[in-house]
């Protein structure tokens, strides 16, 4: 029997109160296998309002860079997640697994290469050859089309941003995920027409239930 997976669409958040809820779920998932109940997998779909992230990874970001970003219009947060700093906004796919891991696979490192085959085989569905490099994501060509930032060796949170119809230029006042010399696009940018996040996500549920061999079940 496959194991199940509850989707639940939350429309678009702002950054702080989309963690709060992953922390809240991830403790349940975590609840529910220490007491052997059903784990409760949880998959949350959502677009942030514009937000400038960093992740456990030292680099610096100092006040006079927080200032400076959040002078863009966006929010600022530090984060415990992998990497470095990424932008989220409108027009982005968010996708933030909340997955028992164990219950998938033993390893952290077959969970990012899941998840990055995930997207290929979304964007694949829409016309678009992608592929991973050396560095953590998916891009179509020397671009990232695809950020990840996970956390947990247990329960998962965090996840993955796909570009749709992002405004690509959040990205020029940053070094995304902190790879100089590389550029970022989007779907919209790769098929040269408007390709909304109500259009990717279908392909992207299709795709994730096929890699993680799991049910989806929606709220």
């Amino acid at each position: 029997m496959s194991k199940l997976v509850y989707v639940e669409k939350l429309g678009r958040m702002k950054y702080l109160p989309a963690w709060e809820l992953q922390k809240r779920i991830a403790a349940r998932v975590k609840a529910n296998v220490k007491e052997g109940k059903e784990a409760r997998h949880t998959l949350l779909l959502l677009e942030h309002y514009p937000v400038y992230t960093t992740g456990i990874r030292k680099s610096d970001y100092t006040p006079e860079v927080e200032a400076q970003l959040k002078g863009t219009g966006a929010d600022f947060h530090r984060t415990n997640r992998g990497g470095l700093i990424t932008f989220h906004g409108p027009g982005q796919l968010i996708a933030y697994p909340i997955l028992h891991l164990s219950s998938f696979s033993p390893g952290i490192k077959w969970y990012v290469c899941a998840l990055e085959r995930t997207v290929i085989r979304t964007l694949r569905g829409l016309g678009i050859h992608a592929h991973t490099s050396p560095h953590t994501g998916v891009w179509v060509g020397e671009n990232k089309i695809c950020a990840l930032g996970l956390q947990g060796r247990h329960v998962t949170t965090h996840g993955l941003g796909l570009n749709c119809n992002t405004d690509l230029q959040w990205f020029t006042h940053i070094v995304p995920c902190g790879i100089p010399d590389k550029g970022v696009t989007s779907v919209t940018q790769e098929l040269r027409r408007e390709t909304t996040i109500s259009q990717v996500e279908p392909h992207l549920l299709k795709a994730f239930a096929e890699v993680f061999k799991c049910q989806l079940v929606y709220s």
